[in-house]
């Protein structure tokens, strides 16, 4: 493979990332070749030691997702960083994800009760006083306020355990594609047209 047939497929699998991320990983493998012409390596050894572009490109992408999980910690990253590692191909989708997506719907539907308690405990603290409230208004207001400081409670501990359960995903992703990394080498041809 030359450099130019390298680098624009590696380009090609960096789409969907930052610009300035993908120029900068494009300088870095460009420098790879200058750096083996240097040392007297062919185009097609470089490119050879480099491994496959879209691969490597899937590895990179699924790095950056990983990263920007572990800086932002909102739910676009995470599902950033979850797709990222899915598009590695290191998970066993068939059994993996109908098991991630009734943990992620199942987190959804208490994040929907906790929102719809929250504003219960607001409609009783406001209309409670007003409504003929059992014990009175006072009562009415405690119960709104303990309402409202409860469904904030549940959805912070629902917050931490949606935190641990993509940082448990990432963990996962990148033990698993470690051990699958080297039989997936093995059985990868160097050249397209060449038999495994």
């Amino acid at each position: 493979m030359t450099r130019a047939d390298f680098m624009a497929r590696l380009k090609s699998g960096l789409i969907g990332l930052p610009t300035s991320t993908a120029a900068e990983i494009l300088s870095d493998y460009d420098t790879h070749f200058d750096d083996g012409a240097a040392d007297g390596r062919s185009e097609a050894e470089v490119a050879a030691a480099l491994g496959h572009p879209e691969r490597l490109a899937r590895e990179l992408k699924a790095e950056a997702g990983i990263q920007r999980w572990q800086q932002e910690k909102n739910p676009s990253a995470a599902a950033g960083a979850v797709f990222a590692v899915l598009g590695l191909g290191a998970l066993d989708i068939i059994f993996l994800l109908p098991l991630l997506m009734g943990v992620i719907g199942t987190l959804i539907g208490f994040f929907i009760a906790v929102i719809a308690l929250f504003f219960a405990g607001g409609v009783m603290l406001v209309a409670g006083p007003f409504a003929g409230f059992p014990g009175g208004g006072l009562a009415a207001l405690l119960a709104g306020l303990g309402t409202m400081a409860g469904a904030t409670a549940a959805g912070a501990i629902l917050m931490i355990l949606t935190v641990w359960l993509v940082n448990g995903l990432v963990w996962f992703a990148r033990l698993h594609y470690r051990l699958l990394k080297p039989a997936l080498e093995s059985h990868t041809p160097q050249n397209p047209g060449e038999p495994a």
